[in-house]
């Protein structure tokens, strides 16, 4: 079993970059009770072991209870599984207050030197493994009747851990960089690549929030789980900052709520969080040490069992992320609602920036005018889609957090923040699915494909494009299963902190059903898209059968939940740095290619038929004909021809509008689509030219076109289907 150990450690060593250590050194700054009503506890405990000398230094301040001689059974766990043994006598040892025990304070500070053969019972690769899961167990037995009188646990460290900021700013900064690129390249007319590079980084922030959200879980996660899951707090918005901590406390004592002191008590207060152990144990966090002996000095030896008001407070799932990131538990919530409303600002102001300095390089001459023209033209709009995409990222952060509040109730002000914030977010991104779906159906209706409305007006496709572009056109409805999805997630890892097993339970059923939609649907716009979303989904599904495991409803041995905690990093590891590097290199090329929709095939659905520049079209012949006729030209401010109006509509408004158009005029008018030139218009984007059918002026301005003309189009093409029907699923 330690070969197999060595051999899991040495491949984590492989892929795991962390600080070099200057010696080899194990410490512990914790000792926990193991035991219930254990008659001794530590208020200090400072244990360092250096290797290269056998040196063993400790300093320890406790209050016992225990009178009489004991003997002290000393067990060393690694991963569950127990590798040293040994039964030491105080009175053998010389050591001064152990021998015998006394009630009262019991201070050790002292040098002890390790025999070489103990020594050489420590695998190595005990100092190199980061979050060492290896613990120390200390059993006081009264010597006259052989009973356990008390039980400490201290917990080893060897320095090395895969919590690194530099990573969670590394991940957090290219995901960011790919949602920029991908706004860029949108900006600069190639929607086929922005929309692919959007996709993938959506798929892969929502991969980063499912990550964080198993460190919330209640679950007693191993500590290298808990240490790389906490990677990704920063995509739920637990992120530590100074000022936004005393600005929550703030907030909450000027709302009648009561903040929490359990970071700025330490030296009087034990924190116990919840791991891989199958009893709640203490772990005393770090103390200021200074604070600490300033306590110690005001007790009296005589008093010190019975006059210490050190309180415990137990940590789990959320507030075990808040307090690892150093935020009080009373200020989790407004914290992340903090960073939403930054991240949100922050854009609003991003784009602003960007819209002015083009305004300004046209202006000066430096940038061609034809350069982001869509972009400048319609920017208010373009910002209002970037404002609900943003909600959609925000959203699975907000759902866990807001429902984790209801149960916390900081304050009635908070309270109802994250009820308008809840329901406003559900509100938006409800009312926005349903527009989709409005749409959709009335392009079926119409064209016989959904994708010709929800692509060919640059108002619904700037605005509700979030929702849709990621999936193919027949599966725009997606959108709903994936809230839905993301809504009873967030509501067992909010509601239900009490329970681990439960949380994890669900999650297993949650993720095995969003994983069987996916694979059966295959909603994503290509494969290459699908191949990309449905991994992400494995990935999770197999997340949260370890998370099961975690939860030790199998009542497996220690060695087992372990080595799966080992296992567990390692793979979520390697699969992040194969999400990271696609991402990558698909936002390089997509800012620095001339042409990168060249690396995508053209879609099924045909959407590159419809998504067209406005500034790129030849509408003079149009908007002379728009004038003659009274109406005005087609554009982004012209509310009269956007086609998600009900009653005015480009591709299918009032019927009676039309009839009377056509009555006025003597003739009928070709339905036309908003993009459409009045010559014939570019193909796909594979450069290729596509031509409507000749239209036929003797029938009739219905929008469907008259059955005599769809008979004789089907005539004309029945081996070539309409433009706007090919790849659709009606050929």
């Amino acid at each position: 079993m330690r070969l197999s150990f060595a051999s899991i450690a040495s491949a984590l060593l492989a892929v795991t970059p962390f600080v070099h250590a200057e010696e080899r050194m194990l410490t512990s700054t914790s000792l926990n009770p193991c035991q219930a009503d254990s008659k001794f506890s530590a208020t200090l405990f400072d244990v360092i072991f250096t290797p290269h000398n056998r040196s063993l230094a400790f300093d320890v301040v406790g209050v016992s209870s225990i009178t009489g001689n004991v003997t002290i059974e000393l067990l060393v766990l690694a991963y569950g599984l127990q590798v040293y043994k040994t039964t030491i006598n105080p009175c053998d040892s010389d050591l001064q207050g152990l021998c015998p025990m006394n009630a009262g304070q019991i201070t050790l500070n002292s040098n002890a030197e390790i025999p070489a053969e103990s020594l050489a019972q420590v695998p190595g690769i005990a100092y190199t493994v980061p979050d060492l899961d290896a613990r120390v167990q200390v059993y006081f037995n009264q010597t006259d009747t052989a009973t356990s009188a008390a039980c400490v646990e201290a917990e080893l460290s060897n320095g090395k851990t895969v919590n690194q900021k530099g990573v969670a700013w590394t991940v957090a900064v290219l995901a960011g960089l790919a949602l920029v690129a991908s706004a860029i390249t949108s900006g600069l007319g190639h929607s086929n690549t922005a929309a692919h590079v959007a996709a993938n980084a959506m798929a892969l922030f929502g991969y980063f929030q499912a990550q964080a959200m198993i460190g919330m879980t209640a679950v007693n996660l191993p500590p290298i789980v808990s240490s790389w899951t906490q990677n990704f707090q920063w995509s739920m918005g637990v992120i530590r900052v100074g000022f936004l901590q005393t600005l929550a406390t703030w907030y909450q004592r000027a709302t009648g709520g009561t903040p929490s002191t359990v970071l700025s008590n330490l030296s009087s207060a034990s924190v116990r969080v919840e791991k891989r152990s199958l009893q709640d144990y203490t772990q005393l966090a770090s103390r200021a040490v200074n604070a600490l002996h300033n306590t110690l000095t005001k007790r009296s030896n005589a008093g010190s069992a019975f006059t210490d008001s050190s309180t415990t407070v137990t940590v789990r799932g959320i507030e075990r992320v808040g307090f690892t990131a150093g935020i009080e538990r009373t200020n989790i919530f407004m914290t992340g609602y903090v960073f939403f409303l930054i991240f949100v600002i922050f854009v609003i102001l991003g784009v602003c920036i960007f819209k002015g300095i083009c305004e300004l390089l046209v202006r000066a001459g430096r940038m061609k005018g034809e350069k982001f023209q869509d972009f400048r033209n319609g920017w208010t709009t373009v910002l209002k889609g970037i404002m609900f995409r943003i909600v959609l990222i925000g959203y699975p952060q907000m759902v866990v957090l807001c429902l984790w509040e209801f149960t916390r109730k900081d304050s009635p002000a908070i309270v109802v923040l994250a009820v308008f914030t809840l329901f406003s977010m559900l509100a938006i991104l409800g009312w926005a699915s349903s527009k989709v779906i409005r749409l959709a159906r009335r392009s079926i209706a119409m064209h016989k494909n959904p994708a010709y409305i929800l692509y060919s007006d640059p108002v619904s496709l700037n605005k509700w494009g979030f929702l849709y572009v990621q999936f193919k056109a027949t599966a725009y409805f997606f959108i709903v299963p994936f809230l839905v999805y993301i809504l009873i997630k967030g509501l067992f890892i909010g509601v239900v902190q009490g329970s681990g097993a439960v949380q994890a339970v669900a999650l297993v059923i949650i993720e095995a059903f969003y994983l069987i939609a996916v694979c059966v649907l295959r909603p994503f716009m290509d494969k290459k898209t699908n191949a990309f979303n449905i991994s992400i989904c494995v990935i999770n599904f197999l997340s949260a059968i370890f998370l099961l495991v975690f939860s030790d409803v199998f009542g497996q041995p220690g060695i087992v939940t372990g080595v799966m905690g080992v296992i567990f990093f390692v793979y979520n590891a390697a699969f992040s740095l194969i999400l990271l590097i696609i991402v990558l290199v698909a936002s390089i090329i997509a800012v620095t290619s001339k042409n990168p929709d060249t690396r995508y095939q053209p879609m099924r659905d045909d959407r590159g038929s419809f998504i067209k520049s406005q500034s790129a079209l030849n509408t003079e012949l149009d908007a002379l004909g728009a004038t003659a006729r009274g109406e005005d030209k087609h554009g982004y401010t012209n509310k009269a021809a956007r086609i998600e109006d009900d009653d005015d509509s480009w591709s299918g408004g009032s019927a009676s509008r039309k009839e009377g158009e056509a009555g006025g005029y003597g003739y009928a008018q070709p339905p036309r689509s908003p993009m459409a030139p009045a010559a014939p218009y570019a193909g796909s984007d594979n450069g290729s030219q596509r031509h409507l059918p000749p239209y036929d002026r003797s029938t009739n301005a219905s929008p469907f076109h008259g059955q005599q003309q769809a008979n004789r189009f089907r005539q004309q093409g029945a081996g070539s289907p309409s433009p706007w029907q090919r790849g659709a699923g009606y050929d």
